[in-house]
């Protein structure tokens, strides 16, 4: 399954990045620790994307990937990440593992409207 893209579908909640997912049982999941700035100037040129985006996303890379992460260090039970464009970065939960057995080293990400 490494090789597989999946999909969620960020929004802003109370102010904050949140997605769902109920095929891994996650319900307003939140972005935090950089990783919502990251969001923001990913979807910047976005006119409605706090009403909701797509982000397909996978480990082994995606053509004209918007975003590529790579993995810096684990703490706290998560994964601290360094966007490679910007070198802003950002800490991803325990959510990660829903997806992947490890953090992968790297992440590419691709935003749909």
């Amino acid at each position: 399954m490494q090789n597989a893209v999946f999909s969620i579908r960020p929004y802003k909640w109370q102010n904050m990045w949140v997605f769902d997912d109920e095929r891994v049982g996650l319900v307003k999941e939140p972005f935090v620790m950089g990783i919502p700035e990251i969001i923001n100037n990913a979807v910047a040129h976005l006119p409605n994307a706090e009403a909701g985006f797509t982000a397909l996303f996978n480990s082994t890379g995606l053509p004209s990937a918007d975003v590529v992460l790579k993995k810096l260090d684990i703490d706290s039970g998560g994964t601290w990440y360094e966007e490679e464009a910007t070198g802003k970065k950002g800490w991803l939960c325990p959510a990660l593992f829903k997806y992947y057995p490890e953090a992968p080293d790297k992440l590419y990400i691709k935003i749909v409207e």
